[in-house]
């Protein structure tokens, strides 16, 4: 139970209604910031503004998964009022509070290091990747359906990249019966690609790859789908880009080829908030867990 826990939730999208829904189940005191707009009120949660004697009591901030811009703004998809976290708010919390969020900009992060807050990015620990990657998967093929005339079973598919969600791709796509190439960098991922039935080749070689296939999908956030990969594609394909913006994909040249290429990061609140909800919300409630327990055996 996280009785007694003082928890600020600032903005975010349906997902944060989750994470507000299982922490108020255990018994935290739940306190909403971007939340005005929301036609129906969550049970056990108030709604506060950002002002100084909010700030001084909480001991958990929790942000969207994209933390904030480069300029603090942080998402609030259920206001119409613009939300920032500023120095000045940062400056507020006290030491021993937590922010949490999947992923941070350089500025959320520097805010953080200059007043010594912990910051928890989520999305780095590997069993919240690997839950998120199955809604991800879903939500790629989902497109790939969407947007090409012929069926997943019997094309020919390339997956670049054999990390969290690569690995989950894959396997949906080959358990759908498509014919699967695996681009990878190192050796034990081309072992690993070989024993799981993918095609393995390195990602030096995407190019020799790249001429007869029907989608292409993206996971590595580096720029690799260059504009001499695309124009060795056929004009029938299609590349999915799943890594965080701007993508790994030559954009610009693909519409310039006339080949569809879509950017599609953060499919798991598109396509699935609630359940992309729940891995948050399990996730941060036993993050906040361990660090009361921790807290007060250090006493």
């Amino acid at each position: 139970m996280l009785t007694g826990t003082q928890v600020l939730v600032l903005g975010g999208d349906a997902r944060q209604l989750e994470v507000i829904r299982k922490l108020s189940e255990l018994d935290a005191s739940v306190m909403l910031s971007g939340f005005d707009g929301l036609l129906t009120p969550l049970e056990g949660a108030i709604h506060v503004e950002l002002r100084d004697d909010v700030l001084e009591r909480i001991d958990v901030l929790i942000l969207p998964v994209v933390g904030t811009d480069d300029d603090g703004e942080v998402t609030a998809v259920f206001s119409d009022r613009a939300l920032k976290l500023l120095d000045e708010h940062v400056s507020k919390l006290q030491k021993h509070c937590k922010v949490y969020t999947g992923m941070a900009k350089p500025y959320l992060r520097h805010l953080c290091e200059n007043h010594g807050i912990r910051l928890i990015e989520l999305l780095d620990r590997d069993d919240v990747a690997i839950y998120n990657s199955i809604p991800t998967a879903e939500g790629a093929v989902m497109m790939a359906i969407q947007n090409t005339d012929i069926t997943i079973h019997g094309s020919v598919c390339i997956v670049l990249g054999l990390g969290r969600t690569g690995y989950t791709l894959a396997r949906t796509l080959q358990g759908l019966g498509a014919k699967v190439k695996m681009g990878v960098r190192r050796e034990e991922h081309y072992a690993r690609a070989f024993e799981m039935g993918f095609k393995p080749f390195y990602i030096k070689d995407l190019m020799h790859e790249s001429g007869n296939i029907d989608l292409l999908f993206n996971t590595i956030p580096t720029m690799i789908v260059t504009a001499q990969i695309i124009a060795k594609m056929p004009a029938r394909a299609v590349i999915i880009d799943l890594a965080s913006k701007p993508g790994g994909t030559d954009f610009r040249f693909a519409e310039k080829r006339g080949i569809k290429a879509l950017l599609a990061p953060g499919l798991p609140g598109i396509v699935a908030p609630k359940t992309a909800g729940r891995i948050l919300a399990d996730c941060l409630s036993r993050l906040i867990s361990d660090d009361i327990r921790q807290r007060g055996d250090g006493q």
